[in-house]
Protein backbone atom coordinates (compact mmCIF):
# COMPACT_ATOMS: atom_id res chain seq x y z
CA UNK A 1 0.00 0.00 0.00
CA UNK A 2 1.15 3.76 -0.41
CA UNK A 3 2.53 5.84 2.26
CA UNK A 4 -0.48 7.38 3.76
CA UNK A 5 -0.75 11.14 3.57
CA UNK A 6 -2.57 10.96 6.88
CA UNK A 7 -1.61 8.39 9.79
CA UNK A 8 -3.55 8.59 13.16
CA UNK A 9 -2.91 6.38 15.75
CA UNK A 10 -4.08 5.83 19.38
CA UNK A 11 -6.45 9.13 18.60
CA UNK A 12 -8.45 9.91 21.82
CA UNK A 13 -11.15 12.17 22.97
CA UNK A 14 -13.26 12.75 26.07
CA UNK A 15 -16.21 15.20 26.67
CA UNK A 16 -16.24 14.67 30.76
CA UNK A 17 -17.27 10.77 31.12
CA UNK A 18 -18.36 10.16 27.20
CA UNK A 19 -15.54 8.96 25.29
CA UNK A 20 -16.10 10.49 21.48
CA UNK A 21 -12.98 9.24 20.22
CA UNK A 22 -11.91 5.46 21.90
CA UNK A 23 -8.21 4.97 20.64
CA UNK A 24 -8.90 4.98 16.95
CA UNK A 25 -6.15 4.51 14.35
CA UNK A 26 -6.34 5.25 10.69
CA UNK A 27 -4.73 6.23 7.56
CA UNK A 28 -5.51 7.97 4.00
CA UNK A 29 -3.21 6.91 1.50
CA UNK A 30 -2.26 9.17 -1.62
CA UNK A 31 -5.74 9.85 -4.05
CA UNK A 32 -7.91 7.74 -2.12
CA UNK A 33 -11.11 8.24 -1.18
CA UNK A 34 -11.47 6.60 2.89
CA UNK A 35 -15.04 6.91 3.99
CA UNK A 36 -15.98 7.03 7.71
CA UNK A 37 -19.58 6.55 8.61
CA UNK A 38 -21.37 5.90 11.77
CA UNK A 39 -25.00 6.52 12.95
CA UNK A 40 -25.93 9.49 15.00
CA UNK A 41 -23.41 9.91 18.13
CA UNK A 42 -20.75 7.71 16.75
CA UNK A 43 -18.19 10.25 17.13
CA UNK A 44 -17.80 11.05 13.26
CA UNK A 45 -17.60 15.16 13.35
CA UNK A 46 -15.41 15.13 17.02
CA UNK A 47 -13.14 12.72 14.92
CA UNK A 48 -12.52 15.01 11.51
CA UNK A 49 -12.25 18.24 13.81
CA UNK A 50 -9.25 16.60 15.06
CA UNK A 51 -7.60 15.86 12.03
CA UNK A 52 -8.41 19.80 11.23
CA UNK A 53 -7.32 20.83 14.32
CA UNK A 54 -10.37 22.11 15.33
CA UNK A 55 -9.99 20.30 18.42
CA UNK A 56 -7.25 18.73 20.52
CA UNK A 57 -7.03 15.29 21.25
CA UNK A 58 -6.78 14.11 24.70
CA UNK A 59 -4.47 11.34 23.67
CA UNK A 60 -2.55 9.73 20.50
CA UNK A 61 -1.35 11.39 17.36
CA UNK A 62 -1.79 12.86 13.99
CA UNK A 63 0.57 12.48 11.18
CA UNK A 64 0.09 14.55 7.83
CA UNK A 65 2.07 14.31 4.91
CA UNK A 66 5.15 12.91 7.26
CA UNK A 67 4.79 15.79 9.62
CA UNK A 68 3.43 14.97 13.15
CA UNK A 69 0.76 17.89 13.53
CA UNK A 70 -0.95 16.75 16.79
CA UNK A 71 0.28 19.89 18.59
CA UNK A 72 -0.59 22.57 15.57
CA UNK A 73 -3.59 24.95 15.10
CA UNK A 74 -6.06 24.64 12.28
CA UNK A 75 -4.43 27.62 10.52
CA UNK A 76 -1.09 25.82 10.80
CA UNK A 77 -2.91 22.57 9.30
CA UNK A 78 -4.21 24.41 6.39
CA UNK A 79 -1.21 25.98 5.48
CA UNK A 80 0.53 22.21 5.43
CA UNK A 81 -2.76 21.38 3.19
CA UNK A 82 -5.56 20.01 5.02
CA UNK A 83 -8.22 21.75 3.84
CA UNK A 84 -12.04 21.15 5.35
CA UNK A 85 -15.87 21.55 4.03
CA UNK A 86 -18.34 21.60 6.61
CA UNK A 87 -21.82 20.01 7.71
CA UNK A 88 -23.15 23.42 7.34
CA UNK A 89 -22.70 25.23 4.30
CA UNK A 90 -20.09 27.91 5.37
CA UNK A 91 -19.96 30.75 2.71
CA UNK A 92 -20.08 34.12 2.51
CA UNK A 93 -23.40 34.90 1.12
CA UNK A 94 -23.64 38.73 0.29
CA UNK A 95 -20.45 37.54 -1.91
CA UNK A 96 -20.23 36.61 -5.57
CA UNK A 97 -19.08 33.42 -6.20
CA UNK A 98 -16.01 34.91 -7.38
CA UNK A 99 -15.35 37.27 -4.04
CA UNK A 100 -15.25 33.32 -2.19
CA UNK A 101 -13.25 31.85 -3.90
CA UNK A 102 -11.10 34.80 -4.53
CA UNK A 103 -11.20 35.26 -0.64
CA UNK A 104 -10.15 31.95 -0.30
CA UNK A 105 -7.04 32.43 -2.19
CA UNK A 106 -6.04 35.38 -0.21
CA UNK A 107 -6.58 34.07 3.09
CA UNK A 108 -4.49 30.66 2.00
CA UNK A 109 -1.92 33.32 1.16
CA UNK A 110 -1.78 34.84 4.42
CA UNK A 111 -3.30 38.47 3.81
CA UNK A 112 -5.70 40.13 5.73
CA UNK A 113 -9.70 39.56 5.52
CA UNK A 114 -9.80 43.32 6.06
CA UNK A 115 -9.46 43.75 2.33
CA UNK A 116 -11.92 41.44 1.29
CA UNK A 117 -13.74 43.79 -0.32
CA UNK A 118 -10.99 44.32 -3.00
CA UNK A 119 -10.18 40.40 -3.57
CA UNK A 120 -12.69 40.06 -6.16
CA UNK A 121 -11.28 43.25 -8.33
CA UNK A 122 -7.78 41.90 -7.82
CA UNK A 123 -6.29 40.08 -10.90
CA UNK A 124 -3.70 37.97 -8.82
CA UNK A 125 -6.67 36.68 -6.99
CA UNK A 126 -9.31 36.70 -9.51
CA UNK A 127 -7.88 34.42 -12.86
CA UNK A 128 -6.93 31.39 -10.31
CA UNK A 129 -10.72 31.63 -8.48
CA UNK A 130 -12.42 31.69 -11.93
CA UNK A 131 -10.25 29.11 -12.64
CA UNK A 132 -11.28 27.00 -9.90
CA UNK A 133 -14.69 27.95 -10.35
CA UNK A 134 -14.80 26.33 -13.74
CA UNK A 135 -13.28 23.24 -12.14
CA UNK A 136 -16.26 22.53 -10.15
CA UNK A 137 -18.38 23.98 -12.75
CA UNK A 138 -19.71 27.06 -11.90
CA UNK A 139 -17.94 29.22 -14.41
CA UNK A 140 -21.21 30.61 -15.24
CA UNK A 141 -21.98 31.45 -11.45
CA UNK A 142 -19.45 33.38 -11.01
CA UNK A 143 -20.81 36.88 -10.39
CA UNK A 144 -23.72 35.22 -8.54
CA UNK A 145 -24.23 36.15 -5.18
CA UNK A 146 -23.51 32.84 -3.11
CA UNK A 147 -26.88 33.40 -0.81
CA UNK A 148 -28.85 33.04 -4.34
CA UNK A 149 -27.43 30.10 -5.25
CA UNK A 150 -29.16 26.52 -5.01
CA UNK A 151 -27.93 24.63 -1.78
CA UNK A 152 -26.37 22.23 -4.44
CA UNK A 153 -24.23 24.52 -5.89
CA UNK A 154 -23.48 26.14 -2.42
CA UNK A 155 -21.86 22.84 -1.54
CA UNK A 156 -19.59 22.96 -4.73
CA UNK A 157 -18.58 26.55 -4.09
CA UNK A 158 -17.95 25.62 -0.56
CA UNK A 159 -15.64 22.74 -2.32
CA UNK A 160 -14.03 24.96 -4.36
CA UNK A 161 -12.88 27.30 -1.82
CA UNK A 162 -11.31 24.57 0.40
CA UNK A 163 -9.61 23.12 -3.85
CA UNK A 164 -8.57 26.89 -4.01
CA UNK A 165 -6.04 26.54 -0.97
CA UNK A 166 -4.39 23.73 -3.32
CA UNK A 167 -4.33 20.82 -0.64
CA UNK A 168 -3.15 17.48 -0.48
CA UNK A 169 -5.86 16.30 1.77
CA UNK A 170 -9.47 17.22 1.59
CA UNK A 171 -11.78 16.87 4.74
CA UNK A 172 -15.35 16.72 3.67
CA UNK A 173 -18.57 16.26 6.26
CA UNK A 174 -21.26 15.38 5.15
CA UNK A 175 -21.43 17.28 1.07
CA UNK A 176 -24.69 15.94 0.48
CA UNK A 177 -26.03 16.69 3.84
CA UNK A 178 -29.86 18.50 3.00
CA UNK A 179 -29.41 17.26 -0.34
CA UNK A 180 -32.62 15.56 -2.26
CA UNK A 181 -31.70 12.25 -3.85
CA UNK A 182 -30.84 14.27 -7.63
CA UNK A 183 -29.02 16.84 -5.87
CA UNK A 184 -26.86 14.07 -4.00
CA UNK A 185 -26.48 11.97 -7.13
CA UNK A 186 -25.07 15.50 -8.57
CA UNK A 187 -23.18 15.85 -5.93
CA UNK A 188 -21.27 12.20 -6.05
CA UNK A 189 -20.68 12.72 -9.35
CA UNK A 190 -18.83 16.02 -9.07
CA UNK A 191 -16.79 14.30 -6.57
CA UNK A 192 -15.96 11.16 -8.17
CA UNK A 193 -14.09 13.78 -10.84
CA UNK A 194 -12.05 14.89 -8.38
CA UNK A 195 -11.08 11.34 -7.09
CA UNK A 196 -7.92 10.77 -9.56
CA UNK A 197 -6.54 14.26 -8.48
CA UNK A 198 -7.19 14.70 -4.47
CA UNK A 199 -6.80 12.40 -1.13
CA UNK A 200 -9.99 12.35 0.64
CA UNK A 201 -11.46 11.85 4.05
CA UNK A 202 -15.25 11.55 3.86
CA UNK A 203 -18.10 12.11 6.34
CA UNK A 204 -21.01 11.00 4.94
CA UNK A 205 -24.41 9.60 5.71
CA UNK A 206 -25.78 8.61 2.09
CA UNK A 207 -24.79 4.93 1.91
CA UNK A 208 -25.40 5.20 -2.16
CA UNK A 209 -22.46 7.93 -2.34
CA UNK A 210 -20.05 6.38 -0.25
CA UNK A 211 -20.44 3.14 -1.77
CA UNK A 212 -20.05 4.65 -5.31
CA UNK A 213 -16.76 6.79 -4.36
CA UNK A 214 -14.81 5.27 -1.22
CA UNK A 215 -11.59 3.18 -1.69
CA UNK A 216 -12.13 1.95 1.79
CA UNK A 217 -14.53 2.58 4.38
CA UNK A 218 -14.04 2.46 8.90
CA UNK A 219 -17.40 2.42 10.59
CA UNK A 220 -17.39 4.41 13.82
CA UNK A 221 -19.74 3.17 16.70
CA UNK A 222 -19.79 4.79 20.20
CA UNK A 223 -16.23 6.57 19.43
CA UNK A 224 -15.02 3.05 18.21
CA UNK A 225 -13.43 1.91 14.91
CA UNK A 226 -15.26 -1.45 14.67
CA UNK A 227 -14.50 -2.22 11.36
CA UNK A 228 -11.91 -1.09 8.16
CA UNK A 229 -11.75 -2.25 4.63
CA UNK A 230 -13.07 -2.03 1.26
CA UNK A 231 -16.88 -1.60 0.87
CA UNK A 232 -17.07 -4.95 -0.80
CA UNK A 233 -15.51 -5.94 2.97
CA UNK A 234 -17.48 -3.58 5.14
CA UNK A 235 -20.73 -4.47 3.22
CA UNK A 236 -20.12 -8.08 4.15
CA UNK A 237 -19.54 -7.69 7.51
CA UNK A 238 -21.41 -8.87 10.33
CA UNK A 239 -20.91 -6.73 13.17
CA UNK A 240 -21.18 -3.54 10.76
CA UNK A 241 -24.82 -4.71 9.51
CA UNK A 242 -25.47 -5.54 13.38
CA UNK A 243 -24.22 -1.76 14.80
CA UNK A 244 -25.11 0.16 11.99
CA UNK A 245 -26.01 -0.83 8.43
CA UNK A 246 -29.06 -3.18 8.41
CA UNK A 247 -31.09 -2.90 5.42
CA UNK A 248 -30.22 0.04 4.54
CA UNK A 249 -27.01 -1.16 3.10
CA UNK A 250 -27.08 -0.60 -0.77
CA UNK A 251 -27.48 -3.63 -2.60
CA UNK A 252 -24.98 -3.46 -5.01
CA UNK A 253 -21.13 -1.52 -4.56
CA UNK A 254 -20.94 0.98 -7.57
Amino acid sequence: MAEPILAVSGLVKRFGGVVATDNVHFDVTRGEIHAVIGPNGAGKTTFVAQIAGQLRPDAGRIVFAGEDVTRLSGPQRSQRGLARSFQITSVFRDLSALANVALAIQAHAGHSFRLWRRADRDAALVEPARAVLADVGLAARAHVKSGNLAHGEQRQLEIAMALATRPKLLLLDEPTAGMGAEDSERMTAFLATLKSRYAMLLIEHDMNAVFALADRITVLVYGRAIATGTPEAIRGNDAVRAAYLGDDMPDRVA
